[in-house]
């Protein structure tokens, strides 16, 4: 997880206003887990500076909002193949994998980076979590339910240690 925290705190240093957007079906097991860790970081971050949308299937939906909130970065989670054992996190370029997510969402996420990136000029990046069960049904697999509160920790010591610097 050190790995991922420094990875977070290069990508967010000197940022002015971060907007999360956690991504995924709660109908499709583990794709649930990007809105699972924006759920955990609501609960945990009370910081003017961070914005946490729960965008489940329909990111476009809260692009007005994104644009909105003027951010200098904007951190997408979703699951995705990348590779990794059931778990595993990357902090990536999302028009570099867009063969790889696999999301139930409409709009491929290199589009949905690409509108932001033009619209507010922040620097937009992907937290990619490998899912293990991707199957109907409802709730995350035990080690994605783990790889969430990971994620979440990892994000908010990066928040904590990273913002004004």
């Amino acid at each position: 997880m050190e790995k991922l925290f420094e990875e977070l705190c290069n990508w967010l240093r000197g940022f002015e206003k971060l907007v999360i957007m956690g991504i995924g079906n709660p109908l499709r097991g583990d794709d649930f887990v990007g809105v699972e860790v924006a759920k955990r970081l609501k609960k945990l971050m009370s910081r003017e500076c961070v914005v946490v949308y729960e965008c489940e299937t329909v990111p476009e939906n809260f692009l007005g909002k994104v644009e909105e909130a003027k951010p200098s970065h904007v951190l997408l989670i979703d699951a995705a193949a990348i590779g990794l054992e059931a778990g595993g996190m990357k902090l990536a370029d999302p028009k570099k994998v867009l063969g790889h997510t696999i999301s139930t969402h409409a709009i491929p996420l290199r589009v949905l980076a690409e509108y932001i990136e033009e619209t507010t000029r922040a620097r937009v990046m992907l937290l990619a979590i490998q899912p293990l069960i991707l199957g109907f049904g409802e709730g995350l697999s035990p080690v994605v339910e783990e790889a969430a509160e990971k994620a979440a920790q990892a994000l908010v010591k990066a928040i904590e240690e990273c913002w004004g610097k």
